[in-house]
């Protein structure tokens, strides 16, 4: 989507001015340092990963995967971060056994974890859904008394805010693949430490809240495995986003020059941010509503799937359609 050799290190920037603002809360709020310490720590093993693979290009996405595993693993004895209850409408299901809890968080994590760098795939895409993701999360957090992850949320929604002026619209430094598992990880922990601390808070908030890059990612696994016949992990160009940058908006653009590239990567993003709207907005709203935040996650996978199913049969929505933009021919 790029012809330019562009720096792959917004995750470092990210992490760093993460890590800055720890040392400078040390001064202020001991106690609140030492948490968001607890949860730099937990994250850079998932965050050197991914930004080993992005000076390397040699670091598996089986081992990226792995090492995030390793920093749920630490997330659940550091700062126990675990999933407790699962919130069921009628009843709420208590998971006591840490033999549950324990591959349930592990699996929870990572997969918000890869599933943030599975949709960074467009100029501010990845950077402008964690930071929506993250408001709601330190909203949510404000009303229940969270100062942790309210702190934590804004401090990261801060940092990426100052990486997203360089990446959008031109693309002059890409989030890379430590900043996506950074952030996947950091939404995946504190959405889990919001919840579970807080009984106020309905565990479907944060299944809502992260929805569309967990569904993204579980129907992509779903469509190479049983539809096309390929390994879950083996990488291809339909998902949803590549498909409406193929099929609506490079067509609109029409020239394949760098600066019409470019142009036509910043216009994918905003459909999937409002796509994306469409789960954070309910879930900061209904918060405290399991049924109501059911009902939405439900009506998000239907739209998802008929928004699909649409574009990849080339029958898109009319509203989604932009005009081409023509062409001046010399006399």
């Amino acid at each position: 989507m790029h012809v330019h050799a562009v720096p792959r290190i917004g995750g470092l920037c990210i992490f760093a001015t993460v890590a800055i603002n720890c040392c400078i809360s040390s001064f202020r709020t001991r106690d609140l340092a030492i948490q968001i310490g607890m949860l730099l720590l937990c994250s850079s093993v998932a965050f050197a990963g991914g930004l080993v693979e992005d000076f390397t290009r040699k670091v598996s996405p089986t081992r990226r995967l792995g090492l995030t595993f390793v920093a749920a693993l630490m997330g659940f004895v550091l700062m126990d971060a675990r999933i407790s209850h699962i919130d069921l409408g009628f009843m709420t299901w208590q998971i006591t056994s840490v033999w549950i809890a324990l591959p349930l968080t592990m699996l929870a994590v990572a997969g918000v974890a890869h599933a943030v760098n599975i949709i960074d795939g467009f100029n501010g895409l990845a950077g402008v859904v964690t930071i929506c993701m993250l408001m709601s999360l330190g909203y949510v957090a404000f009303q229940v008394n969270d100062t942790f992850v309210l702190v934590s949320a804004l401090i990261v929604a801060g940092a990426i805010a100052g990486f997203f002026i360089w990446n959008f619209p031109a693309g002059m430094i890409f989030l890379g693949d430590g900043g996506a598992y950074f952030l996947g990880f950091v939404l995946g922990e504190l959405s889990i430490l919001l919840v579970m601390r807080n009984p106020a808070v309905s565990s479907w908030y944060a299944l809502l809240l992260l929805i569309y890059p967990v569904f993204e990612t579980l129907f992509s696994a779903y469509r190479r495995v049983f539809v096309r016949g390929m390994p879950a992990g083996m990488p291809d160009g339909i998902h949803l986003h590549s498909l409406i940058f193929r099929r609506l908006v490079r067509w609109a653009v029409g020239r394949e020059d760098a600066r019409s590239l470019i142009r036509g990567n910043s216009m994918t993003s905003p459909y999937l941010w409002l796509l994306s709207s469409l789960a954070v907005v309910p879930a900061t709203l209904f918060w405290r509503n399991t049924w109501l935040l059911m009902a939405c996650a439900f009506a998000f996978i239907v739209a998802y799937l008929w928004l699909y199913s649409r574009i990849v049969r080339f029958r898109s929505p009319r509203w989604m359609m932009l005009r081409r933009k023509k062409r001046c021919v010399p006399h």
